[in-house]
């Protein structure tokens, strides 16, 4: 088994209602559900920031399109698909 680290938070009575109705629906605890939620959330947030460092690093490559590039891209579209 894993390590874990125990870690609290607050959130809204009405939240904390709804994460008991859905850990008894899914015969689950709330720490259980709470945990997995928690990796889900810093998975993707892990990833988000993750892209746009890339993004930048790009931008300061060089490695971009402007407005009117992209502008220019669509119109050349256009005109080959009326062709």
């Amino acid at each position: 088994m894993r390590k874990s680290a125990v870690i609290s938070g607050r959130v809204a009575e009405e939240t904390s209602a709804k994460l008991d109705l859905l850990a008894e629906r899914m015969d689950r605890s709330r720490a259980w559900i709470v945990a997995r939620a928690v990796e889900q959330f810093v998975l993707s947030e892990s990833e988000l920031m993750d892209s746009l460092d890339e993004a930048d690093r790009q931008i300061d490559r060089g490695e971009y399109k402007t407005q009117a590039d992209m502008e220019a891209w669509v119109a050349g579209l256009q005109r080959s698909a009326a062709a």
